[in-house]
C-alpha cells in the first residue's frame, strides 16, 4: 500500500465516522471509532513494513 492510498483511506475513514457522529449527535463515539480505525491502519502499515524487511533479510526488522 503506497502512501497516497493510505492517506486516501484515512481521509475516507475519518470523513465517514465524522459524518456518522454528526448525524447521530454522538461525536464522542465517532471520535473513538476514528481513533480505533487510525490505530488499526497504523498497525497494518507497521506489520507490512516488518514483513517486507523480513522478506529481504534486513538486519533490523522493526519499523
Amino acid at each position: 500500500m503506497n502512501s497516497t492510498t493510505l492517506k486516501a483511506a484515512l481521509i475516507a475513514v475519518f470523513a465517514g465516522f465524522f459524518m456518522m457522529g454528526c448525524e447521530d449527535n454522538h461525536a464522542e463515539d465517532a471520535g473513538e471509532r476514528i481513533d480505533e480505525a487510525v490505530t488499526d491502519v497504523q498497525n497494518s502499515v507497521e506489520d507490512a513494513c516488518e514483513n517486507v524487511k523480513e522478506g529481504v533479510n534486513a538486519e533490523e526488522t522493526n519499523c
